[in-house]
């Protein structure tokens, strides 16, 4: 399963989310610390759910690193994150 996939069925099994997007952006960083030959170093989220209502945006990324963390611990370089709610602006 690739890194992108893995990330994105951990996402929906835990968040249920009603929007996401795992975005690999490796390509962006090629020749950069922390890239390597075929990418899945680098990628973006933007995941809409109730799970983070009344949470903070701190607590959101807590929420997201906490379940990524084996990722984090190695394929993972980089990773950047937006979690809203329904209805949040940029959402």
């Amino acid at each position: 399963m690739s890194v992108k996939d893995s990330i994105s069925q951990k996402l929906n099994e835990a968040f249920a989310p009603e929007s996401l997007d795992v975005a690999d952006e490796s390509y962006l960083h090629e020749g950069h610390a922390g890239h390597r030959p075929g990418g899945e170093t680098h990628f973006r989220i933007h995941i809409v759910s109730r799970a983070f209502e009344g949470k903070s945006r701190v607590e959101r990324h807590r929420m997201i690193n906490t379940l990524l963390a084996a990722e984090l611990a190695g394929p993972i370089h980089a990773l950047a994150i937006r979690a809203t709610v329904p209805g949040e602006p940029g959402s």
